[in-house]
């Protein structure tokens, strides 16, 4: 039998080296289309497929190596004298080496392509090709990833690869063919709008492997979505600092998903996953005043989201804190040249950070299985309902609907104290509502009088009223929905608190 490499690529990085090496080893060469033609070009001798299969391609190339003279030459075990007899019987030569890349759907696919063209994209030759070498990885060596093309060249030479790399090599055909095929169903579960599917594949590729988990003595890896959405932290380049760890990117999705819920200039700062600090103004250093200063405290070593430009002014103010990282879709010339004087401040910039999210999902690892949830994409619900006889102004209906923004992004139970669109205090994480309640008030460095209380959930007894009473807030937003809000309608009332059902429970667990 002749030593024979199939090679069909649509990532033609390294081909003509690898084929040329390939040939130095006394190689035939059997390729198809552009791949034949780059080969080709460079000098090297190389076969069509229609000279192995005798079967010309058709159907505008979508039929070429679906062909049992090529999976017969790739499936027989070398091993096997039945097998081996048969392709004597058959006259088909074996194929030792398969080199191939698959069409680009991914690429397709975020371009914006029509239905049509994702479709002509979908690979079938390519991954049938590669699950039959893989299948007999004994006796062919195949690939799929440039950067594996010199290790395995190198063992060749030497002699023959080792059964730990071919392993290797089949473990990355199964996968790769695993989340091309993931990417599909998933394009199209989008397309026909299919939300829970009775089996979920989902595709995801890694950005880095990180120091440790939340945890030192835990490993952890940060993947991104396969197909990617765009305006992610996934997405983000960092212009300055040490690598993001676990918590960092936890962290800093937490802000990034607050300040997508703002239009205007809008500051925020994280610890924790839970906001320490939120407001917004005329100006994205006046917001990022106005939210460092809530809790001036609470912000040291934490993560800041911008949803404009960083001016000088603005990275003069930021460098006054310690900050584990400031996001923003685009930071100054001066203002990079400020921050990166603080060397392990990470700085991370994407234009379309800030930008909304068009949707999605959440997912939550649970033991033995996964909680797949629709994002959380509202802040009211259907209608405000005003419960009590005092009606809220203008004003605080500007900022209930801040509260609201804010609250729905903190850990339940949670309590959110706010006035002219600032924080000024924050209860999170509470076993019971008054406790949350009392954190915010007690919590705030400034008078609460005044102000907007938000909850995230409606509350049980009155006792939560009388405590914003007591503190001199003026109006409360909660979702209402209990048994008992007669309860607290008429302690609002006693008390000349305005209150307004939002209609929509805000969970955050």
């Amino acid at each position: 039998m002749k030593k024979r490499a199939l090679v069909s690529v649509s990532d033609k990085t390294g081909i003509v080296e690898v084929c040329s090496k390939l040939v130095e080893m006394g190689y035939e060469l059997i390729s198809t289309g552009g791949t034949m033609a780059t080969i080709a070009k460079a000098g090297l001798p190389v076969m069509n497929i229609s000279e192995i299969t005798d079967f010309p391609e058709c159907l505008d190339g979508r039929v070429k190596t679906l062909h049992p003279a090529v999976h017969a030459g790739l499936l027989a075990m070398r091993d096997n004298p039945e097998h081996m007899a048969q392709l004597d019987k058959l006259n088909i030569d074996t194929i030792d080496v398969v080199i191939v890349n698959l069409y680009p759907f991914k690429q397709t696919v975020m371009a914006g392509k029509s239905f049509a063209e994702a479709v002509e994209n979908i690979d079938i030759g390519g991954p049938t090709m590669l699950r039959s070498a893989a299948k007999n990885y004994k006796d062919v060596v195949v690939l799929i990833d440039p950067n594996d093309y010199n290790k395995v060249l190198d063992e060749m030479a030497s002699g023959a690869v080792s059964i730990e790399t071919r392993t290797y090599l089949m473990y990355k055909v199964y996968q790769h063919t695993a989340v091309y095929d993931s990417m599909i169903a998933s394009y199209l579960r989008n397309k026909i709008g299919i939300e829970y599917p009775d089996q979920l594949t989902l595709a995801f590729e890694r950005v880095d492997e990180l120091r440790y988990g939340e945890n030192p003595h835990q490993s952890a890896a940060f993947y991104r979505e396969a197909i990617p959405v765009g305006n992610s932290l996934a997405e983000a380049k960092q212009l300055n600092g040490k690598q993001l760890s676990f918590n960092n990117i936890n962290d800093a999705n937490g802000a990034l998903a607050l300040l997508k819920e703002f239009d205007r200039p809008a500051a925020v700062a994280i610890k924790h996953t839970n906001p320490c600090g939120v407001a917004q103004a005329d100006t994205i250093y006046e917001a990022y005043k106005k939210a460092h200063d809530s809790d001036p405290v609470s912000v040291f070593g934490g993560i800041v989201a911008l949803n404009g430009e960083v001016d000088e002014r603005t990275a003069e103010e930021l460098t006054k804190t310690f900050l584990e990282i400031v996001i923003a879709p685009s930071f100054s010339e001066k203002a990079v040249e400020i921050l990166s004087k603080k060397q392990n401040l990470r700085l991370l910039v994407h234009p379309e950070i800030a930008l909304k999210d068009k949707g999605g999902y959440e997912f939550k690892k649970v033991y033995g299985g996964l909680l797949v949830q629709q994002s959380d994409r509202t802040v009211f619900g259907s209608e405000l309902k005003v419960v009590t006889k005092i009606q809220p102004t203008k004003a605080q209906l500007a900022d209930m609907e801040f509260a609201m923004k804010v609250v729905k992004h903190c850990k339940s139970n949670a309590i959110v104290v706010v006035k002219d669109g600032c924080t000024l205090g924050i209860g999170v994480g509470q076993t019971n509502r008054i406790w949350a309640t009392n954190q915010a008030i007690e919590h705030s460095l400034s008078s609460v009088e005044g102000a907007v209380l938000g909850s995230d959930a409606f509350f049980p007894f009155d006792d939560c009223v009388t405590a914003a009473s007591k503190a001199g807030i003026a109006a409360i937003v909660q979702p209402g929905g209990s048994k008992r809000d007669e309860d607290s309608i008429i302690k609002a009332d006693e008390c000349g608190i305005t209150m307004v059902f939002s209609g929509e429970r805000h969970f955050k667990h």
